[in-house]
């Protein structure tokens, strides 16, 4: 009996595989078919193809995709197969520098030769307080060096080296011509390993990292280690295009370097003066808000701008024939230049371009310059202030604006002149920055300031 329970109860499953085996044949034998009339291929095709009992999905992309033998996006790009000889052709104009102080400290760095007679560009904070420094050249020749000149704010230094003659030199680029993505080669002796190479990119350029007054940094991926500092960056054409300066702790792969067209506006002044000697115009300046124009705010009486015949109102937009689209680089390449020098300026007054002449003369004291190196800093606001003349009223001047900072995030711009902080007049930089660090880390500040002629409220919280 149990048997024949068994066999009445495989007698449908049984069917039911025969059906299902019939349908699985049916199947098969289409996609044969199938295959035989619509071959799988490229046109043209006759070989047999193989066939296969899945259905193939045809994708449509919808994204631009390279297709086989098709062009390539940057057709006139040649990534160099070597980069031996360029460093062939420049590594004899590298330098490794070593400077000794009054004790037992040593700071090694880099540096590059620009003249036969043996001038050498590099760091200032490389030969800072240095009693001695020995540079050795690429053929294993130490010479001793003295400081022609140095700029603690732009951090160069000109060195001349003692009985050189008919010595390698480099050539010098224009940094003006880099662009983002561009090749570059740093050449130097991290930890005193003599004229190592490493190279990258330009990853962005007129970086303002918080340093000085005159920022405006080459950014590259470039690796620059303890030593590099002062070495030259090529492009690929074997021409220095920057000055490998600083690298950033918090990150790897991000150096920077000071734009070789920099350096060669300052040269002459180290050279001549020895120490920096700031040109000045004599004008008060604003940032045009979401617009890269500077306008004059105010003209000092008898200062170059006056006799050149700038006015209030005016908008700089050019210095010897470079646009000027930021304010930091009005002051950089005003200041940059020595007095005594002629400056052309494009200037537009009523929607006229006037072109103007002004001799500059030796910057006061009393500027953005000297507020940076003394003390002037909110590093908890992230501004840059100064103190006004005392012709100019009272409140204090914003010098510069530090990225990312509240200050910059609140729409404060240089030049602006903050009048009152917590409905109390500002009389004094000491007296602002007092409040300011009295003030709870998160708690807001209420500042009034002035830009132009136009008087604004504006509340930031302290950073800690």
């Amino acid at each position: 009996m149990r048997l024949l329970f068994f066999l009445s109860l495989l007698t449908p499953l049984l069917a039911v595989a025969d059906d299902v085996s019939d349908w699985a044949r049916a199947r098969v034998r289409a996609q044969k078919e199938g295959l035989a009339t619509t071959p799988v291929g490229t046109p043209g095709e006759t070989d047999p193809v193989t066939p296969t009992i899945w259905r193939e999905r045809t994708i449509i992309p919808f994204w631009k995709e390279k297709f086989p033998g098709g062009p390539s996006v940057a057709p006139s790009f040649t990534p160099p197969a070597s980069l031996a000889p360029l460093v062939r052709a420049v590594r004899a104009g590298v330098v490794n520098i070593s400077a000794k102080n009054e004790g037992t400290s040593k700071g090694l760095g880099s540096g590059f030769i620009i003249t036969s007679d043996g001038l050498v560009v590099t760091n200032n904070h490389v030969i800072e307080r240095a009693q001695s420094i020995v540079v050795r050249l690429a053929d294993g020749r130490s010479l001793e060096a003295r400081v022609v000149g140095r700029d603690p704010e732009v951090d160069l230094a000109l060195l001349r080296l003692t009985g050189a003659a008919d010595l390698p030199v480099v050539t010098l680029g224009n940094s003006d011509e880099l662009e983002v993505g561009d090749w570059v080669v740093a050449i130097g002796n991290p930890f005193g390993l003599d004229t190592s190479l490493t190279h990258g990119l330009i990853s962005a350029r007129e970086r303002i990292i918080g340093v000085g007054p005159f920022d405006d940094f080459i950014q590259t991926n470039a690796l620059i280690n303890p030593g590099n500092s002062g070495g030259p960056l090529f492009d690929m054409k074997g021409h220095v295009v920057g000055v490998t300066t600083a690298i950033m702790n918090q990150g790897q792969g991000i150096g920077f370097a000071v734009p070789v067209n920099l350096v060669k506006d300052l040269l002459p002044n180290l050279r001549d003066n020895g120490t920096p000697v700031r040109g000045w115009l004599g004008v008060t300046v604003s940032e045009v808000k979401d617009s890269s124009e500077s306008v004059i705010v105010d003209v000092y009486p008898e200062s170059p701008a006056a006799r050149a015949g700038l006015q209030a109102g005016d908008r700089l937009v050019a210095i010897n024939g470079k646009p000027v689209e930021k304010y930091q680089q009005l002051l950089r390449r005003i200041a940059i230049q020595g007095p005594g020098v002629v400056v052309k300026l494009g200037v537009v007054r009523n929607g006229k371009v006037i072109n103007a002449s002004a001799l500059l003369t030796t910057r006061p004291s009393a500027g953005p310059t000297k507020t940076m190196m003394s003390g002037g800093r909110v590093d908890s606001l992230g501004l840059v202030l100064g103190e006004l003349e005392p012709s100019e009223g009272q409140g204090v001047r914003i010098e510069a604006v530090l990225p990312g900072s509240v200050a910059e995030l609140g729409g404060l711009t240089i030049g602006d002149v903050i009048v009152e902080l917590n409905r109390v007049k500002v009389v004094s930089l000491r007296q602002l920055q007092e409040t300011v660090a009295q003030t709870p880390a998160g708690e807001p500040v209420l500042l009034k300031f002035t830009r132009g002629e136009v008087s604004r409220y504006l509340a930031l919280k302290r950073r800690s």
